[in-house]
């Protein structure tokens, strides 16, 4: 019998023994069963049948029998607590969900990355993390290498390592701030402040290292070289484009949704990246809303001034028919044509057999930027759809395209690209933006 039910009728006999003093029913039972033994018992005076206790002045017998009747059939109807030895035997456990809170808890994330993780054989390791954090484990402890000094400043109460893994699990599936909450049993609020925290890092304290513009005379050398066996054209060190990132949502004060609204029928911002040849970004802008077109953002970014006014200097010079080229970046015909950044001669191969062979290769070297934001994309899929409040948008992005070139460097496998809706449709549009703006000398 359920050792919660003899507790519970130990205390319904003590209960009775004070409600009626005059009848023991723990007495009567055990002379009864005393005199039992002996020929006379059914004549005794002492012995107390049952039926006798109906007939007591008192109610406190029936109401015991009554209670006792009905907490005997609960506990009759109730699942034994311990497993049979056949169940335990042929029965595995019960294994825990996957959504349960217990999996992503500090503990769990211990084990899993001070003792589990070295068991495994590093392609697997690797493998397993990167479908929960989008990285291989060492590119992770890299990361947490790089951020824990920055994140022991800010006292927060959760570790390093793991603020960083419930982050990047964040920005590699999507996940909304309610989500990954209820997954850590967390606050929202707080899973929106550490997500703050971590991307703010990334965007500020590992910018400056993991994006920087070719200017080293090595790295230089290295990129156009590969630019020239790519494209057979010399001295291209990078391509540059745009890519809207959708916003899950706008404001309500929002004053000009409608600015925000980029070409493809959706609210987003606009980032602007220039690629080398490993796909890997040297340059990162997303300061304009999504319906501001690419020449007016190229021309509004840091990097323009910086080209512009010679605060970056390219000392590889080549001659081409007595001219001097400099290095140069490649863009499709939303871009203005100027002595830095190429465009193509004709959007829809209608120039001379000429400027479609330099148009065609020209293109070659521009696929290796849309390659390259396909990859961001697909590895950090929150940029598919960024649940973020529009005011941390923007470094959510940039910690996106630091991460990426992280993983560009380490040689990380390449996911399956996302790729954009079709622009051919565009393309004419943006040679007519910028046929306007040479004629009328903005460019």
């Amino acid at each position: 019998m359920d050792q919660s039910f003899l507790i519970m009728l130990s205390n319904l006999l003590h209960l009775h023994n004070s409600l009626d003093p005059t009848t023991s029913l723990l007495s009567d039972t055990l002379s009864s069963t005393t005199t039992t033994t002996t020929a006379s018992s059914a004549s005794s005076p002492s012995a107390t049948s049952p039926t006798s206790l109906l007939y007591s002045s008192s109610i406190a017998p029936l109401l015991f029998f009554t209670i006792a009747s009905v907490l005997s059939y609960v506990a009759s109807t109730r699942p034994s607590s311990s497993s049979s030895p056949s169940t335990t035997a042929d029965s595995p456990p019960p294994r825990p969900s996957s959504s349960n809170a217990s999996d992503y808890s500090v503990s769990a994330f211990r084990a899993l990355s001070t003792e589990h993780i070295w068991s495994l054989e590093a392609p697997l390791r690797d493998a397993h993390w990167r479908s929960l954090y989008g990285l291989s484990y060492p590119v992770f402890t890299t990361v947490v290498d790089k951020l824990k000094p920055h994140i022991a400043i800010s006292n927060l109460s959760l570790p390093s390592d793991y603020a960083v893994a419930m982050v990047l699990s964040r920005l590699a599936h999507g996940l909304s701030a309610k989500t990954v909450a209820t997954r850590y049993s967390l606050e929202p609020y707080l899973v929106s402040k550490i997500t703050n925290m971590v991307t703010r890092l990334l965007a500020t304290k590992l910018y400056p290292e993991f994006i920087k513009i070719p200017v080293s005379r090595r790295r230089l050398v290295e990129t156009t070289q590969a630019f020239e066996e790519l494209t057979s054209l010399p001295n291209m060190c990078g391509a540059i484009d745009t890519s809207p990132v959708k916003l899950h949502s706008l404001p309500n004060d929002q004053k000009f949704p409608g600015t925000y609204r980029c070409r493809y029928g959706y609210p987003s911002v606009l980032l602007q990246v220039v690629a080398d040849h490993k796909k890997v970004f040297w340059d990162v802008c997303v300061k304009a809303p999504g319906g501001t077109d690419d020449a007016t953002h190229f021309r509004d970014s840091l990097l323009y001034n910086r080209l512009t006014s010679g605060d970056v200097v390219w000392d590889k010079v080549i001659n081409v028919r007595g001219h001097p080229i400099r290095p140069y970046v490649v863009g499709d015909w939303c871009y203005p044509l100027l002595p830095f950044l190429l465009t193509p001669f004709s959007p829809n191969g209608m120039g001379t057999p000429a400027q479609n062979l330099f148009d065609g290769m020209l293109m070659k070297g521009r696929s290796v930027v849309v390659e390259a934001i396909g990859l961001l994309k697909g590895r950090w899929k929150i940029l598919q759809d960024l649940n973020v409040g529009l005011n941390h948008a923007p470094q959510t992005i940039v910690a996106c395209c630091v991460l990426h070139n992280l993983c560009q460097i380490a040689r990380e496998p390449e996911p399956e690209l996302w790729k954009e809706p079709m622009r051919t449709e565009l393309n004419q549009g943006c040679l007519i933006m910028r046929n306007r703006s040479i004629s009328s000398g903005k460019v």
